[in-house]
C-alpha cells in the first residue's frame, strides 16, 4: 500500500543528512548512510494534519490537548501492554534535551552517570558537558550480539553512581533487551538505588519476532525510580518537528522536570508537533507495519550482500532499530581510515564507530531508513573499496 521504493531527491531542502556532504565529508557526491532521519515521506495522515493546521494561518502560542495525550496513552496500550497515565506525560522538545536536564536534575557536577558502551554518542555529552563524570560498564559481546554486565555493573554502582542512562532498544547494536534481562538489571538498581533514565526512542521499531518491554512497566517499584523518554519521531520520521515527552509515574521527579522545563520557557508547545504526533499514533499503524517490513528486509539484502562481497566484515543482526552495526576491524583501520575510505574511496557515508565509545572502534552505523535501491548501491561502492583492504591486512 505505500511506497518505500520510491527515491525522493532530499538535496537544497535544508536536510541535516543529504545538504552536508561538502561540508562534513568534503565530498559533494556522498551517497548518505549515517544520521538517523528516513528517506521516505511521513504517513499520509501527518501530512494531512499538519497541512490543516497550516491552513489556520495563524501560528500562535499553543498548549497541550487532551486528545493528544490521550493518543499516547492508547498507542503504548495497543503497541507495547504498556498503561500509562496523561497525568505521567511531559512534553520536551528531544530526546536529547531530557536526557542533559536528567543529568543536570538529578546528579551533581563530578558525580558518576552509567553508560552501557558501545552507546549512542550524545550520552556521553550529556554527562561531559554537565560537568559529570562517564561511569561506563561495558556490554559484551557474546554469540553476535550484546549482554550486560551484571558483575561489573554491580561494582560500579556500589562505588556511588546513582544514575543510569539506558538504551533500551540499544543503538548502535540494535538488541531489544528482554524481560529477564531487565528485571536483573533493575533488582541491582533498586539494591543501590539507582535512578533510571530509559531512552526508548526507538522502541517502535522492533523486527518481526522480537517484542519491547518499556522499563518502566516491569514493576510499580521500578516505574518509581525510571524517567522515559520517548517521541514519535525515529518511528514516523517526524525529527525536524523537534517534539519528546517523558513519561514519569513518580510526581516529584517529574515536577522537577517541568520546573526546570519552564525556567527554560521550553514548556511550551510546538504549534505544529502535537497534531502531527496525535495523527501518526492515530492513523499511522498501517504504515508503520509495512515500514518494519522493509526495514527488516533491508537487513536481510545487507547481511547476505556483505556476507557474499565482503565477509571479512561481520554484521550485527539488528532485532530493533533501523540501523546495522558492522565490525570493520578486519580491514585493519583506524578511525582516520574509515573515514577515508568512506568518504574519499567509497563516497558513501556511514557512522564512524568509535563516536560510540572506544569499544565501538572499527565499527560502522549504516542507516537502512531508504529505498533498497540507495542501500544497494552504497553497499556495492562500500564493498569494492573495502575489498583491498581486507587482501593487505591478511
Amino acid at each position: 500500500m505505500y511506497d518505500f521504493e520510491r527515491k525522493i531527491d532530499r538535496r537544497n531542502t535544508r536536510s541535516y543528512k543529504w545538504d552536508q556532504s561538502e561540508k562534513l565529508f568534503g565530498n559533494s557526491n556522498i551517497l548518505p548512510l549515517w544520521v538517523a532521519d528516513m528517506d521516505f515521506e511521513s504517513p499520509p495522515a501527518v501530512k494531512e494534519a499538519i497541512l490543516r493546521r497550516v491552513e489556520s494561518g495563524i501560528y500562535g502560542y499553543s498548549v497541550t490537548g487532551e486528545s493528544y495525550k490521550q493518543a499516547i496513552v492508547s498507542w503504548y496500550s495497543r503497541r507495547h501492554d504498556w498503561r500509562i497515565q496523561p497525568e505521567w506525560i511531559t512534553d520536551s522538545p528531544g530526546i536529547v534535551t531530557s536526557l542533559s536536564l536528567s543529568v543536570e536534575l538529578l546528579t551533581k557536577p563530578g558525580d558518576e552517570v552509567i553508560l552501557q558502551s558501545p552507546v549512542y554518542y550524545p550520552f556521553y555529552d550529556v554527562i561531559n558537558m554537565n560537568d559529570r563524570t562517564v561511569a561506563k560498564n561495558p556490554l559484551i559481546l557474546n554469540n553476535g550480539r550484546y549482554e550486560m554486565d551484571y558483575a561489573h555493573l554491580e561494582e560500579v554502582m556500589k562505588g556511588g553512581a546513582k544514575l543510569l542512562l539506558l538504551c533500551n532498544p540499544h543503538n548502535p547494536g540494535g538488541r531489544v533487551w528482554k524481560r529477564e534481562e531487565l528485571l536483573r538489571l533493575g533488582e541491582l538498581c533498586l539494591r543501590y538505588g539507582v535512578t533510571v533514565i530509559s531512552d526508548e526512542i526507538h522502541c517502535d521499531m522492533i523486527m518481526p519476532g522480537h517484542k519491547h518491554i518499556p522499563f518502566a512497566s516491569l514493576s510499580e517499584e521500578l516505574a518509581d525510580i525510571t524517567v522515559t523518554t520517548l517521541a514519535a519521531t525515529k518511528t514516523f520520521n517526524l525529527p525536524g518537528l523537534q517534539t519528546s515527552y517523558i513519561v514519569a509515574k513518580n510526581p516529584e521527579l517529574r515536577r522537577k522536570y517541568e520546573r526546570k522545563l519552564k525556567a527554560l520557557s521550553l514548556h511550551m508547545s510546538h504549534y505544529f508537533a502535537q497534531e502531527a504526533v496525535e495523527a501518526a499514533y492515530n492513523e499511522g499503524e498501517a504504515w508503520l507495519d509495512e515500514l518494519i517490513l522493509h526495514i527488516a528486509g533491508n537487513a536481510e539484502y545487507a547481511i547476505s550482500y556483505l556476507a557474499e562481497h565482503l565477509p571479512a566484515v561481520k554484521v550485527m543482526r539488528p532485532e530493533a532499530t533501523y540501523l546495522l552495526w558492522l565490525n570493520c576491524r578486519a580491514l585493519g583501520l583506524d578511525a582516520a581510515g574509515l573515514k577515508k575510505l568512506m568518504y574519499t574511496e567509497a563516497e558513501v557515508a556511514f557512522n564512524e564507530g568509535s563516536v560510540f565509545g572506544p569499544e565501538g572502534e572499527g565499527h560502522l552505523r549504516i542507516n537502512l531508513a531508504c529505498p533498497r535501491a540507495v542501500l544497494a548501491e552504497a553497499l556495492q561502492r562500500f564493498s569494492r573499496a573495502a575489498a583491498p583492504y581486507v587482501q593487505q591486512h591478511n
